[in-house]
């Protein structure tokens, strides 16, 4: 078992702390408060190789995995929560599950566009009455001869009305029940039967676009199925045990950064006399933190590695993004305590990484789904995939 980054990994991990220090952190105060996405950075990271990893090379892709997509994810959430999501929109998302379901002709046409970030990514399952419960979806899709038809409504979408093309899951024949969806690539510009509205009115993640999108009407080429008619389901299970590593570095990220400020703060701050990092009660805060942390990746990396592998990882998957994510709130929480009055102000970091860390019990799965994840596959109910 070898633990330790290769001078590789080591040269990404490095490239992506500096990039998050040097263009993000900068600007981050202001950017939170205006609530400020910033296209330039997602080009950017592009240009850096940020998004080609898992893909082949002849279509953007750097020669690297899973393990190294979590390498740059952790280190740009350290910094910030909402600049992780291109990782998953650009990268894992549809760029992954388009190259694993898609013809030749839609991997060339769309997965270089996604890496270089010349088109912003998005997928959208999430409706107003379907969260966790993705086969309830209300979208449809009618066969119209010549085009498909969109008829719906999808609510909390990261990049809705700023992104270029992406995945749309939509009920092709709601009679064959989950069998009965379909994945589309559409594009949601220059469509009249399209429109995206923001959301601004989110706790964290300030950074990150989200939106919802209502199709009236739409009109979609035939050739925009992804897979085939009927797979939606099966290819949205495979992208959703995949986008939830990212999530999970994200956590890993976020965990990070909140206990690095952590014990800055507690080695500068002095009460009766001495650092408040030299009593037990603050000591015990960073110590749970810590190992809670550590723990936390070598389950995200273990996950990573096991894609990158082929083996079967949804119950490891599962457990990562589950860890990962409740011992991000409860670092962020321990933080804001140890920060006293200074945490509840937002001139410091430590509220930020609290309000940000919330979204990854969410996203991907509630953590109550993993649950039923994790415990279907341990007790023999279900298979690991």
């Amino acid at each position: 078992m070898h633990f330790g980054l290769t001078e590789e990994q080591q040269m990404m991990q490095d490239a992506a702390r500096n990039f998050a220090e040097k263009e993000i952190l900068p600007t981050l105060p202001e950017d939170e408060a205006d609530h400020r996405f910033r296209p330039d950075l997602v080009k950017k990271m592009a240009e850096l190789g940020f998004f080609g990893c898992a893909l082949p090379e002849e279509h953007g892709g750097n020669g690297f995995g899973f393990v190294e997509s979590v390498i740059l994810a952790e280190q740009i959430a350290k910094v910030s929560g909402s600049w992780r999501l291109p990782f998953n929109m650009q990268n894992i998302g549809p760029a992954i599950t388009v190259n694993k379901f898609g013809t030749e002709e839609q991997k060339r046409r769309f997965i270089p566009d996604w890496v270089s970030a010349d088109s912003l990514g998005f997928f959208a399952m999430t409706e107003p009455n379907t969260g966790s419960d993705v086969a309830s979806m209300g979208t449809t899709a009618t066969d119209r001869g010549d085009h498909w038809e969109l008829n719906g409504q999808k609510m909390w979408i990261s990049n809705a009305h700023v992104g270029d093309w992406g995945l749309v899951y939509a009920f092709t024949d709601k009679s064959k029940k989950h069998k009965g969806m379909t994945c589309f690539i559409i594009n949601l510009k220059a469509n009249e039967g399209i429109a995206t509205v923001p959301i601004e009115t989110k706790l964290g993640l300030h950074c990150a676009p989200t939106g919802e999108i209502a199709f009236n009407g739409a009109k979609i080429p035939k050739d925009s199925v992804l897979g085939e008619v009927g797979m939606g389901f099966q290819i949205c299970m495979w992208q959703l045990n995949n986008t939830r590593i990212g999530c999970a570095a994200g956590a890993i990220g976020i965990a990070g950064g909140a206990i690095a400020a952590a014990i800055g703060y507690a080695n500068e701050r002095t009460q009766f006399g001495k650092k408040i990092g030299a009593y037990q009660m603050v000591q015990a805060q960073i110590a749970d933190m810590v190992a809670e942390h550590e723990a936390a990746k070598l389950l995200v990396y273990r996950a990573a590695w096991l894609k990158d592998q082929g083996l079967p990882n949804q119950h490891e998957t599962s457990m990562a993004k589950l860890f990962a994510s409740e011992t991000a709130v409860h670092a962020a929480s321990e933080t804001m305590k140890i920060f006293g009055s200074y945490g509840y102000s937002t001139e410091y970091p430590a509220q930020r990484f609290l309000r940000d860390a919330h979204s990854l019990r969410v996203v991907e799965g509630t953590s109550n789904i993993q649950k039923i994840i994790i415990a279907g596959i341990s007790l023999g109910d279900t298979a690991n995939r």
